[in-house]
């Protein structure tokens, strides 16, 4: 497959919008960039006819089986809670799988959510997270892990997968090597946890070392870990996390997907174009910028001009397109499906309200993250 510098630069990005409709800038940049894939917020979306239509222009121009993706992980992080209905958190319904001894909940809580991604018209939901619920981190992250120990992490997120697969819907789990010892939020700060490599290997990567074969992505966040090889460099831009532990010892060969690399966790550390080139470097397939044109178009030139610099680089950017876009062509084969009808539609919001008021008593027990980040309410 013959590819240019700039089509390699542009598939590796996954980009956000501005609002519900494509501006004519948008409309002239995403020309341009032709990115790998698109991702939607809370701003973007009214309904779903309204957000199928701005999802199928925007890709329209993007490159072919692009990733159409949407956080939806339920509790607090639900970019279709107004558009459809509210869900309960993943916390939640691992509290309650354990609690009634119903292991197929979070099977059905996938297949829940891929159905509801589906209507909206993505082929992606950016869950399940996978993160342990630690003391540490309790604040930061809330309701969204599903539970406190390897175990029960990996019960939930192995049914969680089958239940989008179920549906033809991609998840992903995030956030590696992991937050549970977080104390800040990435979305400002690059927080040093404080783990030990030992302890991050034995707990925090055991579900990435069980469920690898089962994840279709895997998102890489912007924490320091300096009480590892890995030092004080955010995992995004790792080397060692991204290649020498994600792929080489766990062995991992799906997507690799940076978080936003507009959040302060890398920002703080690099200017976006450095952070752009270094997540390549480092291992990454795609990027996320979610909001500004200005920082897609400085990474999408910062790329492209590196491969014009350097013949290592360019063999690894053009590498790099090549493999992730037979990897998408295998994820993104099946065209999305049809529109619901009113009364189609009415029904599974009446199943998700119904499947909430079944753990609802679980997640009024659960935690809410002390600071709603931008990237999580827009």
């Amino acid at each position: 497959m013959t590819i240019s510098l700039r089509q390699a630069a542009g598939e590796l990005l996954v980009v956000g919008l501005g609002g519900t409709e494509l501006t004519g800038l948008e409309r002239a940049w995403l020309k341009l960039v032709r990115p790998g894939g698109v991702i939607l917020f809370k701003r973007n979306i009214v309904d779903a006819a309204q957000t199928r239509a701005l999802l199928d222009e925007a890709t329209g121009v993007c490159a072919p089986r692009c990733v159409r993706c949407v956080d939806v992980e339920g509790g607090t992080v639900n970019r279709l809670r107004d558009a459809l209905a509210p869900l309960p958190s993943a916390q939640a319904v691992g509290a309650a799988m354990r609690d009634l001894h119903k292991p197929t909940l979070a099977r059905e809580f996938g297949e829940l959510i891929a159905r509801a991604v589906k209507v909206f018209g993505f082929n992606t939901t950016l869950a399940p997270v996978v993160d342990l619920a630690l003391p540490e981190a309790a604040e930061v992250l809330g309701s969204r892990p599903p539970g406190a120990n390897a175990q029960d992490v990996i019960a939930f997120a192995r049914a969680f997968f089958a239940g989008l697969a179920a549906q033809g819907v991609v998840g992903c789990g995030k956030h590696f090597p992991g937050l549970g010892g977080a104390t800040g939020d990435t979305h400002f700060v690059t927080p040093e946890i404080a783990r030990t490599w030992q302890q991050i290997w034995n707990e925090d990567l055991v579900p990435y070392r069980e469920l690898h074969a089962e994840m279709p992505m895997v998102m890489m966040n912007h924490a320091a870990y300096p009480a590892t090889p890995g030092g004080n460099r955010p995992a995004s831009a790792s080397d060692f996390w991204i290649t020498k532990v994600l792929r080489k010892r766990i062995g991992y060969r799906g997507i690799i997907l940076s978080d936003d690399l507009e959040m302060g966790g890398i920002l703080k550390f690099l200017p976006v174009e450095e952070a752009a080139i270094a997540a390549v470097r480092a291992g990454s397939d795609l990027l996320e910028i979610c909001h500004s044109a200005e920082l897609i178009l400085r990474s999408y030139e910062a790329l492209v001009a590196e491969a014009e610099r350097s013949a290592v680089f360019r063999k690894l950017l053009l590498e790099r397109a090549r493999s992730t876009a037979r990897m998408r062509a295998r994820l993104y084969a099946k065209p999305a499906p049809r529109a619901l009808t009113a009364k189609q539609l009415d029904a599974l919001r009446a199943q998700i309200l119904k499947f909430r008021d079944r753990v609802a008593a679980s997640e009024a027990a659960a935690i809410d993250p002390r600071a709603a980040a931008p990237a999580e309410i827009s």
